[in-house]
């Protein structure tokens, strides 16, 4: 067993996976993704923030907002990366429309679907829990106070949010990727405290983390009721615009509030963490060995490669870059 207070003060973090985990460390960011004939395929890529280049971005409040956009980034690659070694592209056959894509523009389909599925998610987002509550609420502007408006309308944003996580985890497809992320979480923590990273190790520690993105949302929509007493309530799309305006300081705080729920332990700190880890309760699903094994390859594939420790087993058959296959006299 290692020391817990050998084990660096750094955040890692990860994300599920179709049929694997994706888990990013200070400067890399590593993927282990089972394919159809059970094969775990890993990926190792450097990963530069714009935070290392510009260093005022390493202030607290901006750092969160860099960081979402650039996980966000990240997590469409390592999707589309997943998508393809899982054999998700090869179940439908190729048409005219993806053999046109790929021949003459060089993108894959999924690239496409992926692309314009965040634009439509990002719109839906942005009329959900912006413009909806907003206009539902705001039938009540001039009879109701002010502060209570906002409070009702950040328990109508609240509602939606665990409406859907609702919805969402039923389906079959999404209850596999939540075991993913529960393998994910059972891994860092047994890291974090210092055990060999084994699967009778991880088994044994909770799928519940203070460091979720799922606690990242319901903090972002908690902190939102606070930002939002200072937005006029006199125009609905006055209210709308300005809150989008203040968004990026919305999620800053809540990254600061998420890093300082796992950095300490203490009943301020757990009071922080409680609404995540509610919600965790429908993101994430007990996992079985072979889905841990997956996070284990990704945290010591990260582990491996930025020199923390040791494990030249993992870097058999590892690719760079997100790619598939190995390119001729690519180093692992």
């Amino acid at each position: 067993m290692r020391d817990k207070k050998s084990c660096p003060a750094v955040f890692y973090g990860g994300q599920a996976l179709l049929e694997g985990v994706m888990m990013k460390g200070t400067h890399s960011c590593a993927c282990a993704v089972r394919s159809p004939d059970g094969e775990i395929k890993k990926t190792i890529s450097e990963q530069k923030s714009a935070k290392d280049r510009v260093k005022i971005l390493k202030l607290p409040v901006l750092r969160g907002v860099v960081n979402f956009i650039e996980m966000l980034k990240l997590g469409f690659q390592t999707l589309n990366y997943s998508a393809e070694v899982s054999g998700l592209e090869e179940e439908a056959k190729p048409g005219k429309v993806e053999t046109f894509l790929t021949e003459k523009c060089g993108v894959s389909m999924m690239n496409v679907v992926m692309g314009v599925a965040g634009v439509i998610g990002v719109a839906l987002a942005l009329f959900l829990f912006l413009f909806l509550p907003a206009k539902v609420v705001g039938f009540g502007a001039g009879v109701l106070p002010g502060w209570l408006l906002t409070v009702i309308e950040g328990l109508v944003k609240i509602l939606i949010f665990v409406l859907y996580l609702f919805l969402v985890s039923r389906m079959k497809e999404i209850h596999r990727v939540f075991e993913y992320h529960g393998a994910e979480h059972k891994t860092i923590h047994c890291y974090e405290h210092g055990e060999e990273l084994t699967p009778e190790n991880v088994k044994k520690y909770t799928r519940y983390h203070p460091r979720c993105g799922t606690s990242f949302l319901i903090l972002t929509l908690i902190v939102s009721i606070l930002v939002s007493s200072l937005v006029t309530w006199d125009n609905v799309l006055i209210r709308v615009a300005l809150k989008v305006v203040t968004l990026p300081l919305t999620m800053g705080l809540a990254y600061e509030l998420i890093r300082l729920a796992g950095k300490y332990d203490n009943p301020v700190t757990r009071a922080i963490s409680a609404p995540g880890k509610w919600m965790q309760k429908l993101t994430t699903n007990e996992p079985d060995e072979s889905e841990i094994e997956c996070a284990i390859t990704a945290l010591k594939l990260v582990l491996d490669h930025e020199g923390v420790e040791s494990f030249p087993e993992v870097r058999e058959g590892c690719t760079r870059e997100f790619a598939i296959e190995k390119q001729p006299g690519e180093e692992t």
